[in-house]
């Protein structure tokens, strides 16, 4: 909990450094991977780093976390720091490393807010951050403990590479040693590590598309992002026969329940309701579904196939389709919930760009659906949440 000495500090300074946090991150990683490069080598994402996402993603962590101490501070804010916590778990993060960031980051705070900083507001900050690390540390020393091995990378084979719709592809690979596999959720992903062209390590999460309940089966599908730099690799350089190393599967928004569910997604993001689709139809649910999904056109629709064919094979289920490109059949433009027929108890699962995101979560509420039963995968910053009480 927030005491009660560094409550008042951070409320009065939470608008400064907020506003300073800008400077302050590009300030902060300049200095850590000046001093550990070898960060940068399958832990941190380099492209992210070149385009600002990074600093973004920590300045809203941070902001958030404090915002929410503040608001109220004998609790602490599980959401927000459960998804950190699966991010990190699936790259890898130590405990040690907690120190170096906090050495780092408070010789930036240092330096960016100079002008007004006293020992006091250091002070006060330096509790934020450590009731932020210890919370997560803790949370992630958990979920370590629950994988059925203790390696962070494992090899695995590409056993198939198939494209998928117009700009993504989709890698099918097995266990290339014996170690024990955990049992993925519908939902999770995993982080995929592959050598640069320069040498350089670097690891993405992508969301396992099929088959998690399988020990013998990884299945993921990636669109090529051509400013990242990990599927331009995927897609351009690894073939069939290649090893590539996985990490074990995390991510805290899982299907869940017995109740109605809604799917609603846009492009690639359709790839963590087509697993738990194909989780559904695989144990023969009983269960409202409704699958609602956004493309450009029908041709860049990824796992198109793949979730007809399971829509079809669960009673009940219904699919919706919005295309910018307008086809027979199908609705026009944009997603809107509006004028469809959700279920008051119904579960959303959300995933898509996060304009995408943020509106439909917005007409969602505005359809009476609870915040708490509103899940939504990011895969990115997602500032767009703070002070939203998801």
């Amino acid at each position: 909990m927030l005491s009660e000495k560094s409550r008042p500090l951070i409320a009065a300074t939470l608008p400064l450094v907020g506003s300073r946090l800008g400077a302050i991150t590009p300030n902060f990683y300049t200095r850590m991977f000046a001093a550990h490069p070898e960060l940068l080598n399958g832990l941190f994402s380099r492209a992210n780093q070149n385009n600002g996402e990074q600093q973004k993603a920590l300045a809203g962590s941070i902001a958030g976390f404090a915002t929410a101490l503040v608001a109220n501070p004998d609790m602490i804010p599980e959401q927000l720091l459960s998804r950190i916590a699966h991010k990190h778990t699936s790259l890898g993060i130590t405990e040690d490393q907690y120190q170096i960031v906090y050495k780092y980051l408070f010789e930036a705070i240092a330096e960016e807010l100079a002008d007004v900083i006293t020992a006091e507001i250091a002070e006060a900050w330096t509790e934020v951050y450590w009731l932020m690390a210890n919370a997560l540390i803790k949370l992630e020393k958990g979920l370590y403990a629950i994988q059925a091995n203790n390696k962070m990378w494992m090899p695995w084979t590409v056993i198939e590479k198939t494209p998928a719709g117009t700009d993504a592809m989709t890698f099918v690979l097995e266990p290339s040693d014996d170690t024990a596999v955990t049992i993925a959720r519908p939902g999770q992903f995993v982080s995929v590590k592959v050598a640069l062209p320069d040498g350089l390590f670097q690891c993405r999460q992508y969301s396992l598309s099929a088959d998690v309940d399988s020990t013998t089966r990884r299945v993921f599908t990636t669109k090529r992002d051509d400013g990242g730099e990990v599927s331009p690799v995927l897609h351009r350089d690894i073939k069939v026969g290649d090893v590539v190393e996985l990490s074990n599967p995390y991510g805290d928004v899982t299907l869940d329940g017995d109740g109605p569910v809604v799917f609603a997604t846009a492009g690639i993001g359709c790839t963590p309701s087509a697993s738990a689709l194909r989780s559904l139809a695989a144990n023969g649910a009983n269960r409202e579904v409704m699958v609602l999904h956004a493309e450009r056109n029908l041709a860049a629709w990824a796992l198109r196939d793949q979730m007809t064919t399971d829509v079809a094979l669960i009673d009940g289920a219904q699919l919706q389709l919005w295309l910018e490109e307008p086809a027979e059949g199908f609705h026009k433009g944009f997603m809107s919930l509006e004028g469809l027929d959700i279920p008051a108890d119904a579960s959303m699962y959300v995933c898509g760009p996060l304009p995408f995101m943020k509106a439909i979560r917005n007409q969602a509420i505005e359809a009476g659906i609870p915040t708490a039963k509103i899940h939504y995968e990011v895969f990115g910053p997602d500032l767009w949440l703070a002070g939203t009480g998801a």
